[in-house]
């Protein structure tokens, strides 16, 4: 079964994060490097193990999660172990990277 990208906004956000890694892709529909991003984050998702979640926060739909992260440029990509932040990214990220992150992060 193909591992898919989860949707978080500010009420389903700590329920998901708060335990394992999870690569969290902040972006909005309007923003042009974030639709690129779109495709790279699904690749990602296709080559983790279940011990990791890949998931997206609409920065308009999601504000308060964007402000507790203090997100100011999208697309902003940040590696959560338990709730916590591993590594951030800003800027359009390619897969390997992203992956080379989320695996540093689950060996940490």
């Amino acid at each position: 079964m193909k591992k898919t990208v989860t949707h978080l906004d500010d009420n389903t956000f700590q329920a998901v994060v708060n335990h394992g890694v999870t690569l969290v892709d902040f972006w909005a529909p309007w923003c042009g490097p974030c639709r690129m991003q779109g495709p790279i984050l699904e690749e990602v998702a296709g080559r983790v193990n279940n011990d990791v979640t890949i998931a997206k926060v609409n920065v308009d739909e999601a504000p308060r999660v964007a402000s507790q992260f203090g997100i100011r440029a999208i697309p902003t990509l940040l590696v959560l172990k338990n709730g916590q932040i591993f590594q951030q990214f800003v800027g359009l990220q390619q897969a390997d990277g992203l992956l080379r992150a989320v695996e540093s992060a689950l060996s940490a």
